[in-house]
């Protein structure tokens, strides 16, 4: 997702104190971020944060970090949360999802939300780009991420990360290939999925890395 720059977008990267503007695996320490030990969970590419905002409200005993790649973008979803959630368990990080094992330690993140990331599907060649393909789960793994939550509405992307969860040795559960005819309680949509809902299904499911098993 990109977007024109924005006249206010330098003051609110500069001032929201939902922004981190330092390294967070500085001394090794995400919890400094936060008054408490509660878990972690990541959203990357979290667009204009409906999701990350709405689900932190929701559960106020979990941390959250909200990663985006596009500095506009991600001043607007700071601002918007800063607004409707000012006392919940939120930060934002301008940050790119290739710099993840320079951005958390090991056993730092508890749950990874991966919703409606580019599918790249034109081009074979493209494939490892996917936050889901073998080289993007090795790192989760090697992050000791305990699971991933993924959501699309991209059949071709939703296809071939089962294909990469099946290679890895991920295990599956509560896969959905209609979400929204699932009932299922407490899904929270993002802006992205409210939109293009109505013009097909919205594919869900949630991976177990191998370790979990052992």
């Amino acid at each position: 997702m990109r977007a024109r720059n924005k006249k206010w977008a330098a003051g609110e990267l500069e001032n929201n104190p939902r922004i981190i503007r330092e390294p967070v695996s500085e001394n090794g320490d995400i919890k400094k971020y936060f008054a408490n030990n509660n878990p972690l969970h990541l959203e990357v590419g979290c667009g204009k944060g409906r999701f990350i905002t709405e689900t932190s409200l929701r559960n106020p005993q979990i941390n959250y970090i909200a990663l985006e790649r596009e500095a506009v973008i991600l001043a607007a979803a700071a601002r918007k949360a800063q607004e409707l959630a000012p006392d919940s368990q939120l930060y934002f990080l301008l940050a790119d999802v290739d710099n993840l094992l320079d951005l958390f330690m090991p056993g730092d993140i508890s749950r990874l939300y991966i919703n409606f990331c580019d599918p790249w599907p034109r081009k074979k060649k493209w494939a490892k780009r996917r936050l889901t393909h073998d080289n993007y789960l090795a790192k989760y793994q090697e992050l000791a991420i305990p699971e991933i939550h993924f959501k699309t509405d991209n059949q071709i992307l939703f296809e071939a990360s089962l294909e990469s969860f099946s290679r890895m040795k991920w295990t599956l559960q509560n896969v959905s290939l209609n979400l929204h005819a699932s009932n299922m309680p407490d899904n929270v949509m993002t802006e992205y999925e409210e939109k293009f809902s109505p013009h097909g299904p919205i594919y869900r499911l949630e991976a177990l890395p191998p370790q979990s098993h052992f």
